[in-house]
C-alpha cells in the first residue's frame, strides 16, 4: 500500500518523526509532503543519514531513504521556535496530500501534529478550498486538522475517533466525539438532534467499514452529570439524545445510553462495547489518553479516504533532541495498513 504523510508543524517533532521512520525498512510506500531541506537539516541535527528522492514512481522503502513530495518553506526553521511564516506551508502540505488522496494516488493520509494557534495567529484561517472543485470554492475557518480535512473534501460531516489498538491482554478502546474543538461554553448548544443524526450513522458505518465489525455496539455518553439525573441536572438527555437513540435503535443499531460519563468507562461496561460516543472533546479523550497515550491513533471517519494521525501534539521542547517517541506514528501507520482499502 502507498500512504501520504504530512509531518505537520516544522518547528515541532513532526520532521523528527519523518526522519526516524525513514531509518526503518518498510513493507509499504510512504510519500512525505514536506520541505526536503528541512528534513535533511533535522536529520543532521539528530545524527542520522538521510537520502531523499522525489521520484514518485519509484517510492523508497529501504532504511535511510525517504521519498518526498517537495513543498518549500518560506524561511529557515529552528526546532522548538514557532513562526507565523510556517503556517501557509503547513496547510499547503495538507492540501496537496489531500488532493492526492482524492485522486486515488494513496490508500490513506497519515498526519503529524500541527499547531492550531500559530496557524490562526498568522491569518491563514481563510485559505481557499481548491480541492472542493470550482463549484465549491470557499474560505475555510481553521479550527483543527479534522475540520480542515472535512472542508477540503467537501463533505457535510466527519467523526473524530481515537483508538488504542488491542493487545494480548486488552481489547481495543475506541472513543468518538459528537463535537470536537469547541469551547466548553458552546458545547450544549451544539448537541442537537440534527448533529446526532449525522454523527451516529457515520460512526456506525465507520466501525463496519474500517474496523470490520458487522454489528457494532456503541455506548453513548450523556451530556450532563449523571446523564441529567432524570432531568434534575439538565434536560438534553431527555429532550435531545434519547429520542435520537431510540429512533436508530428501532432501525437495528446497537446503542446503549445515554449513560453517565463517570461510570461509562469502567472495564465491565467497555467489555460490552465496540466504541464509546462522547459528547465533547474532554469528556472522552482524557480517559483514552490516560490508558494509552503515545500508542493511540486518531482516525477521521466520513472522508472519501482513510485518515489516521498521531495522538500527541507538536512537543516543541523535544524537537531536534532525538527524544521524540515514534510509537504513535507507528500505530497510525499500522492502523492504515489494516484498515485502508487497496487502490
Amino acid at each position: 500500500m502507498a500512504f501520504a504523510f504530512t509531518p505537520g508543524e516544522p518547528a515541532g517533532i513532526g520532521p523528527d518523526l519523518a526522519v526516524q521512520i525513514a531509518q526503518q525498512s518498510r513493507d509499504y510506500e510512504l510519500v512525505t509532503f514536506a520541505d526536503p531541506a528541512l528534513l535533511q537539516t533535522r536529520a543532521q541535527q539528530l545524527g542520522f543519514t538521510l537520502q531523499i528522492s522525489d521520484d514518485l514512481k519509484q517510492v523508497e522503502r529501504k532504511a535511510g531513504r525517504l521519498t518526498v513530495r517537495p513543498v518549500p518553506l518560506e524561511a529557515a526553521i529552528q526546532p522548538g521556535i514557532l513562526t507565523p511564516n510556517s503556517a501557509a506551508y503547513v496547510l499547503e502540505t495538507i492540501r496537496l496530500a489531500t488532493e492526492s488522496c482524492l485522486q486515488n494516488e494513496y490508500s490513506a493520509l497519515i498526519t503529524g501534529p500541527i499547531h492550531k494557534g500559530i496557524i490562526n495567529d498568522a491569518g491563514e484561517a481563510g485559505l481557499v478550498c481548491r480541492a472542493c472543485g470550482p463549484e465549491r470554492i470557499q474560505q475555510i475557518p481553521f479550527s483543527g486538522h479534522t475540520e480542515y480535512l472535512q472542508a477540503l473534501c467537501g463533505v457535510d460531516e466527519v467523526v473524530m475517533m481515537l483508538a488504542i489498538p488491542s493487545t494480548a491482554t486488552k481489547q481495543p478502546l475506541r472513543v468518538a466525539l459528537v463535537t470536537t474543538h469547541l469551547p466548553l461554553s458552546e458545547v450544549a448548544a451544539a448537541i442537537t438532534p440534527q448533529k446526532l443524526e449525522q454523527i451516529i450513522p457515520i460512526l456506525h458505518q465507520g466501525l463496519i467499514d474500517h474496523c470490520k465489525l458487522s454489528a457494532p455496539t456503541i455506548l453513548v455518553a450523556g451530556l450532563n452529570p449523571h446523564a441529567g439525573e432524570d432531568g434534575h441536572l439538565g434536560r438534553e438527555e431527555i429532550e435531545i439524545i434519547t429520542p435520537v437513540l431510540e429512533r436508530f435503535r428501532s432501525e437495528g443499531m446497537k446503542l446503549e445510553g445515554p449513560l453517565p460519563a463517570d461510570t461509562l468507562f469502567t472495564p465491565q461496561k467497555l467489555a460490552q462495547a465496540d466504541a464509546v460516543l462522547a459528547m465533547y472533546h474532554d469528556q472522552g479523550l482524557p480517559v483514552l489518553k490516560h490508558n494509552g497515550f503515545g500508542n493511540a491513533v486518531n482516525i477521521t471517519l466520513g472522508l472519501p479516504f482513510l485518515r489516521t494521525s498521531v495522538d500527541h501534539g507538536t512537543a516543541l521542547e523535544l524537537a531536534g533532541t532525538g527524544e521524540a517517541n515514534l510509537g504513535s506514528l507507528q500505530q497510525a501507520i499500522a492502523v492504515a495498513q489494516q484498515q485502508a482499502k487497496p487502490l
